[in-house]
């Protein structure tokens, strides 16, 4: 099966996020980069990647991107800081 991946971003101030799913991670944040990825994206500047996790079915990353859109916001934010306790832009 083909990698995916599911993902988190934010704004400079760390106040919003956006998760989504993908097979091509590089190429998706250059689309959210360019504000082309989605409007909610681009109207709340959310180009930061915080998070990601990878998944070697498509299934598994589309179930776990939902369970997660279901978590509050805190939530969120202690899963984020297991891996970037400083809420730092991740390199991908």
């Amino acid at each position: 099966m083909k990698t995916s991946y599911i993902y988190i971003l934010t704004n400079k101030y760390r106040t919003t996020f956006y998760i989504g799913v993908t097979a091509n991670l590089s190429k998706r944040l250059a689309e959210h980069y360019d504000g082309t990825a989605s409007k909610f994206t681009k109207k709340y500047q959310l180009k930061d990647l915080i998070y990601f996790e990878t998944f070697s079915d498509v299934h598994q990353a589309i179930a776990r991107e939902k369970q997660l859109k279901n978590w509050h916001k805190a939530w969120k934010l202690n899963l984020i800081k297991t891996v970037n306790p400083t809420l730092k832009t991740l390199e991908y």
